[in-house]
């Protein structure tokens, strides 16, 4: 399993994926699941896939192929961040067809498909960030719905639901994105370390640096015990529970 986080906001976007992989509890390996393409000045785009890996690493295989042939439409001239997302749907279903998946995903539901973030900005376009499911269609991110999930979501969603809008600064996505992986992390053992970090300013065209966080990571650290203390601190600060609820 997998857990990835898109966060489109006013100021820019935060994205982070973890990097386990497992097929069994013997089988537990590291795959970078997150992978950049752009032109400093001209475009920045960040893809990040959670799903069968097969699939997610030959969809990434066409795009750059399609890169260094350089003969028709690639993400590196594509017009549009919705074109690019589409471009993406197309070649998961693609795959998913031509290595004979089509009929496994159907029965096994879904087993064998990927779903991707996509994010970024094109000169003279908005940032945007988009999902795109493993049927080719996609949805992007809006001021109502702000972040996106996928793979082991649930664990990680509430407290995005209740710390991140689309007017949050970065440093606060920041937080919110490292405390929902402290969860899901904590609660299903096929997510795990290390996390792949990157945060982009709007209109900076810029391809970030990115951070990859290790389970030692200082900084980690501080804010997984900080907010268990205060979780604890919080809990232990309610009023006393009236005496029927202990009868």
């Amino acid at each position: 399993m997998t857990y990835c986080v898109g966060i489109r906001l006013k100021d820019g976007m935060v994205l982070a994926s973890d990097t386990r992989t497992n097929a069994g509890v013997d089988h537990i390996s590291i795959f970078k699941k997150m992978y950049t393409f752009g032109i400093d000045g001209e475009r920045v785009l960040i893809l990040m896939t959670a799903g069968n890996l097969a699939t997610s690493q030959a969809v990434v295989n066409r795009l750059r192929r399609d890169i260094r042939q350089d003969d028709g439409t690639h993400l590196l001239n594509i017009p549009s961040l919705s074109e690019a997302a589409d471009m993406i749907g197309r070649y998961a279903t693609e795959v998913a067809y031509q290595t004979q998946q089509k009929a496994a995903m159907v029965q096994d539901g879904g087993g064998f498909g990927s779903t991707f973030l996509l994010a970024g900005q094109i000169k003279g376009h908005e940032p945007r960030l988009y999902m795109v499911y493993n049927e080719g269609n996609c949805i992007y991110a809006t001021r109502d719905t702000p972040f996106f999930q996928i793979g082991e979501s649930k664990y990680g969603k509430p407290i995005l639901d209740r710390a991140i809008h689309f007017d949050s600064n970065l440093d606060d996505a920041i937080r919110a994105t490292l405390v929902s992986f402290d969860s899901t992390i904590r609660s299903n053992l096929s997510v795990g370390f290390p996390i792949d970090l990157m945060v982009y300013r709007t209109d900076s065209l810029v391809m970030p640096k990115g951070k990859r966080i290790t389970e030692d990571d200082a900084y980690f650290h501080t804010i997984r015990s900080q907010w268990s203390q205060g979780l604890l601190d919080i809990l232990r600060g309610f009023d006393t529970p009236p005496l029927e609820y202990l009868d």
